[in-house]
Parts: structure tokens; sequence; C-alpha cells
């Protein structure tokens, strides 16, 4: 062994979160197939022009699940489906949603570098504003709308593919006024990628230019599926959900499930696993040893509080290498401790740098590492990062910055880039670690995760679906497999991401919306009534959808589904269901608008349609369903207005009639006592559009109207 080595230990992360909606079977955001053809392909044959680099790429079950979803033509994307449709066939919503989300790329690096997309991108401005995207719309003609669809799929395939290909060379080179076929060769291209990338995989891990590891199924944070209240180990003065979730055996399955389905794709066990977002606990290692994964990595923080030892002095210099540059064995298994800095280097930093001085610098970091870890031991340094989000913000996607970096190493012979089950079977030391402490490669500890009120909110939901799933003994074999994998996927860590205040993204209520459809598809796999508290929003700001205006005063509309008078509704107040939802809600809903008031003892509710709803073929029942008082619900429209009453988990008739009508437009008038609802009390509801029992639409599409029971006086403190 030559001492004087120093071993890399490159990881790139290859993960995106599950966007296929389980009740739909939809795929509602596109990142898998514009990463796919962007960045999992292109980061492994880049390898074959430096045969010494060898690395190791890790793999999400649940991306690898989607990318043979799209390979296998089992996918479709809104973003899909609207780059194929001819411009001229578009509808003026399906316009504005071009307009706004196709130039959803970076703007620099992506975009700028394609004259004609640059300028497209201007004429839309860059300051696109939502009220005034029907006028933004209209302004681009149906060969720019063309443009605009090629190019925006044209940008998400990396350069080294454009660059090989004859015939993305020529979409490149022609750069405007393309046709419908060009638009779908560049479509072609795309898929043609995607399915080369888990074929590309196996190749070069059987060539042992990388080795292949594996994540628990969903990405989730296992540690907190094992216990929950293993985050007041680094956070103890936390809030944590109001139930205590500790279910070790889902994080078990998350791991045999992911190992399993590795090996159906790749034909062998891998050996290594990196635990979603470096998340480590004692009791969650020790059921990854378990099921026979040889090795894991996670963050020098967790080495740093295991050891209770800084690593670092306050600059951020590495003051023990002899304790960070080592691999570790605990009860078994190899642990190895990335370099943080290193690996937020190529992550965060060196994008906004020259990619040759980058590279020098980078390299220049391990030849002081090399030069500090001394002659008596190797040092062995592990890079680990996301192996796909950081490249769009690189000029050339990060290409000129890596083969410079691996053309630096390659001519090195201080330093050896290898696999890790290489390099552990070759020279691995395994210092013993007698403690782990718990925690993640964020700030070594689960903050992102868990201790904010929409977190808690969201294990809450779990914890409740869970009970009501395990409780479950009509249902055995595969539909209760099923409804166990739509739980898994609602653990996933990527949901959590999001909520809280430690993030922000355009995209959060979709995330909100697949977290709550994968639970409610939990009941629908069993054939089982969602219950309510899955149609309130996770995220605070969409749980009451605020009307247009307040409520000015006591109303006693006439119920007769007619608008009898322009006043009787004037006091109340009204909400225009397209606004409550996002760009592509239906514009063909059955209700267009929701009115809402209430007298001192009763509250008035109206839904508009588009048409007579008298005449509505595919809606004969509206539903009220009360949010708070959460047991009550309301129907009317083929009978009677009733008024039911949920008892253990069935509806029972309360007796009570309800007054209503449904004509031009459909009233309904409930008392607050049938609801058993008091001054003061709050009462928050949605309505659906129904046919013979079933739901069609709802209303807000998410979230709910909300109000409190009015004082007997309400109507004169108006006045005043």
């Amino acid at each position: 062994m030559n001492s004087r080595k120093t071993f890399l230990l490159f990881l790139w992360h290859m993960h995106q979160p599950l966007y296929r909606d389980p009740l739909t079977e939809r795929y509602i955001l596109p990142w898998v197939r514009l990463h796919g053809a962007k960045d999992y392909l292109d980061m492994a044959l880049i390898l074959e022009d430096f045969p010494s680099i060898r690395q190791n790429f890790n793999v999400v079950p649940s991306l690898l699940m989607q990318i043979r979803d799209y390979t296998e033509g089992k996918a479709d994307d809104i973003f899909l489906e609207l780059s194929l449709k001819p411009a001229g066939k578009l509808t003026m919503e399906e316009r504005i949603f071009i307009i706004e989300n196709f130039f959803l790329a970076n703007w620099d690096n992506l975009i700028r570098p394609l004259p004609r997309y640059h300028d497209l991108l201007m004429k839309r401005g860059v300051r696109f504003s939502r009220e005034d995207a029907a006028r933004i719309a209209g302004i681009f003609t149906e060969q720019e709308i063309t443009d605009i669809q090629t190019l925006f799929n044209l940008a998400w395939i990396d350069p080294m593919f454009r660059g090989k290909d004859p015939d993305l060379r020529a979409m490149e080179t022609k750069g405007a006024h393309f046709s419908e076929s060009d638009k779908h060769l560049v479509m072609e291209k795309q898929m043609e990628i995607l399915k080369g990338i888990i074929p590309a995989y196996r190749r070069m891990h059987e060539d042992g230019m990388l080795e292949l590891s594996v994540t628990p199924f969903f990405h989730p944070i296992l540690p907190l599926l094992c216990d929950t209240d293993s985050a007041l180990e680094a956070m103890p003065g936390t809030t944590l959900p109001a139930a205590r979730f500790r279910h070790p055996e889902d994080a078990d399955a998350q791991v045999r499930l992911a190992i399993q389905f590795f090996e159906e794709v790749f034909g062998f066990r891998p050996a290594g696993m990196w635990p979603s977002e470096g998340s480590v606990s004692p009791e969650s290692v020790e059921l990854i040893r378990k099921n026979g994964i040889k090795w894991i990595a996670t963050d020098e923080a967790i080495l740093s509080a295991s050891l209770d030892i800084s690593l670092r002095d306050g600059d951020g210099r590495v003051v023990r290498p002899d304790l960070l540059y080592v691999d570790y064995e605990i009860n078994g298994i190899s642990i190895l401790f990335r370099d943080h800095g290193l690996s937020d280097l190529i992550g965060f930093v060196y994008s906004s740098w020259d990619p040759e001085k980058a590279a020098r610098d980078f390299h220049d970091r391990l030849v002081r590492i090399h030069s500090e870890s001394g002659g008596h031991a190797p040092a062995v340094v592990p890079v680990i990062l996301d192996g796909e989000n950081a490249w769009e913000y690189y000029r050339n996607d990060g290409h000129d910055f890596l083969n410079a970096l691996y053309s630096l190493l390659h001519n090195d012979e201080r330093f050896e880039c290898l696999t890790i089950s290489d390099y552990l079977r070759r020279y691995g030391r395994r210092r013993r670690l007698e403690n782990l402490r718990s925690g993640s490669w964020i700030n070594g500890n689960f903050a992102i995760w868990i201790g904010h009120e929409e977190d808690n909110r969201a294990w809450d939901y779990i914890y409740r679906t869970r009970k009501d799933l395990v409780s479950e003994r009509t249902f055995s074999g595969s539909t209760k497999d099923e409804a166990w994998m739509h739980l898994f996927a609602a653990e996933g860590s990527d949901w959590f991401w999001w909520y809280g205040d430690d993030h922000a993204t355009d995209s959060a209520r979709e995330f909100d919306e697949l977290f709550r459809n994968n639970l409610m598809a939990v009941y629908r796999s069993l054939g089982r009534e969602v219950p309510d508290f899955l149609q309130v929003p996770v995220l605070r700001e969409d749980r009451s959808i605020q009307p247009a205006l307040p409520i000015r005063g006591f109303i006693t509309p006439v119920i007769d589904g007619m608008v009898t008078s322009y006043f009787e509704w004037l006091e109340g107040t009204y909400m225009e269901v397209g606004k409550s939802g996002g760009s592509m809600h239906k514009s063909e809903s059955i209700i267009t608008r929701i009115y809402y008031g209430f007298n001192a003892d009763t509250l008035f509710i109206r839904a508009d349609g588009r048409d007579s709803l008298k005449d509505a073929n595919d809606c004969n029942c509206i539903s009220i369903h009360f949010v708070r008082p959460s047991w009550f619900r309301a129907t009317a429209g083929t009978a009677e207005g009733r008024l039911y009453r949920k008892k253990k988990d069935s509806w029972e008739d309360t007796g009570t009639i309800l007054e209503y009508a449904m004509d031009e437009i459909f009233e309904i008038a409930i008392p607050f006592k049938a609801i058993e609802a008091s001054e003061g009390d709050e009462i928050a509801f949605y309505l659906t559009a129904d046919i013979d029992g079933q739901q069609l639409e709802r209303y807000p599409w998410r979230g709910h109207v909300s109000l409190h029971v009015p004082p007997p006086d309400f109507d004169a403190m108006m006045w005043y």
C-alpha cells in the first residue's frame, strides 16, 4: 500500500421526488424527464474519457421507477402533453400555462445560449404577472409558441448530446422557426437519452468504472420513521408532532423494498447505501446492516457530534484530518463521513467561478489535505452531493469544470479516485466508532423535516392514516400491499422539505397536494371514504381561502334556485372558484363562483355554475363537507336536502331536512343549531359536485371556506 496516496471517493446522489399523482396516475411536474435528459447519463459517460476516475452513483428507487415509466410509455405530464400539442390547437388556458412555465430553466446557462429562446423570454418579460397572463399570451404568434415548446425541451437536453447528435446539432443551428416535425424530433431524442440511463449505469458498474448504491425506496428520513423522538437528540427544545411516530418496521420496509427493486433493475444487490439526506441514528443504521448493506455514508457534522470533537477551526479549516479522513466501523457496518466543505464548493460555490480556476482551487485543497494528513496512513476524502441540481447553474452544464478537474486528478499520482467498495476492500482501516449521533447532512439535525407546525401536521396526517390502514381487516394481498406503498410514498422526505419556513418553491402547492393524495390513495385502495382531514392542506396559507370581500351584514335570501334579487346576497361574500387554484385548474368547471353569508341563526351557501344547474348533465348533487365541525355533511340535489352525522366510519342521516333549491343556481340554508355550532365557533367547509354518489369536482379545489358564527347583534355592529 502506498502510504502517500490520498483516496478520493466521489458519490453523486441521483434523486427526484415522486411526481406521479396516485389519484390520476399523471405526473404533475416534468423534472424526472428533463433532468433525465440533462444530468443523469452525461455524468456517467464523461468518465469514459478518464478511465482512472472511478466514482460512485447513488440512485433512489423512486427515481428509477419514474425513469422506467417514461421509457415504457407509462408516464405523462402536463408539460409533455402541451409540448406535443400543435400551437394552433392550444386553448388560451394552455397558452398561458406555456408562457408561464416553459421558461423554467436557468436563464443565463440554459436560455441565453439559445438566442431565439432568450428573445422570446424578453418578449414575455422577466417579471411575468399572472394577472396580465391572458394579454401576454395573446401577443405570441403560433410560430413563436411552437418555438417556445421546442426550445424549452431542447435547452433541457445536455450539451454533450446536443453536440454529438447530428439531428440535435442541426436543431441548435436552426435556432428558430421550428416545425411540428422538428419539435417531435427533439422530444424523441429526449426519450432516447432516458432509455440509455439504466443500461449505461449497469454496464459501467460491471466494468468497474463506477459503483452503484441505493437509498431507501421513497427517500424517507429513516431515523424519524424509527422514532420521531430521535429529533430531540440534536434539537432538545423542538416541538414534536401531537402523536409520537415510532415504526421502525416502516423504515425496514423502505430499505428492504429498495434493495429488492435495485436488484430487479440492475441484476445484483447493492453493497452500499446513502441514507436519505445522510440521515442516521443507531436504530436506523442497525436495520440497514441487518438488510445486508456493507457501507453507508453521512456528513462530517455527525462525526464531530459523535466524537464530541471539533474537526474544524473557526475559519472552517480542518484541524483533525486524522479523524475526518478515515473510514469507520460501527457494529459491523462501514461508515464514511463526507468532507462538507469540499462537497458544498461543488454544489453551491464553483458555479459562479471560471471553470479552470474552480478546478485548480479544488485540486489545491486536495493537495493541502494530502500534505497535512501525514505520511503514516493514507487519507480518504469522501465528496458527496446531489448529482443533478447544481449543473444548470454552471456554464455548459458543468462539463468545463468537470473536464478540468478530472484532467488534473487523472494526471496527479498523489490521488486515486475509487469506488467505495473497492477502497474498503483494498485500503479500508475501519476505525471503530463507539457512539453514533443522530442527525442529517444539513446542520447535523432533522429541523428541515420536523418541528415546524406544518411539518408536525404532516407527521400527524401520516400517523392517522397509518393507524386506519393497520386497523383495516377486510382487505389483504395486493390491495393491502398497494395501500402500504402509497403510505410509504407519503413518508418520503421531499414533501417535508417544502413545509415550514426552511425552503420556498413555486411548486409548494403541488408538493402538498401530492403528499395528501398519496395518503388519500391509501383509503381509495381499500375502498374506504377519504377522511375530511386530508382535504385540509398542510400549507398554512392554503387552509382557509380568503373571499373577495368580508361579510358586511346579515342576509336572508329566498331559497328558490334563482337570483331573485341582486340585493339578497349583497351583504354576504363570494369567491371565484377559478382563482383559488393554479394556472391549469379546469377552466370549464361545473361551479364557477361560491357565495356565502348568514343571519343570527342560519348559514346560507350558494353555488353558481357555468350554465344553469337545472340542466347540468354532469352533476345531480351538491355536497357540503364540513371541516369544522368535521362530523357533519350536507347533501342536496337528487332528493331532499339531508344532513348527515359521522359515527365511527359511517355517515348516519340525522333526520334533519334542509331547505335547498337547485335551478339556475344552487342555494341551501343550514341552521347553526343543526350542526351544533354556537356563537364564535369556527365553521369551515368546502363543496363538491357529485353525480350518483361519485365526487366530480371540489370547490375550492384546495383548502376550505372559513367563517365564525356571528353574535346576535352582528348586523347592528356592522353599521358602526
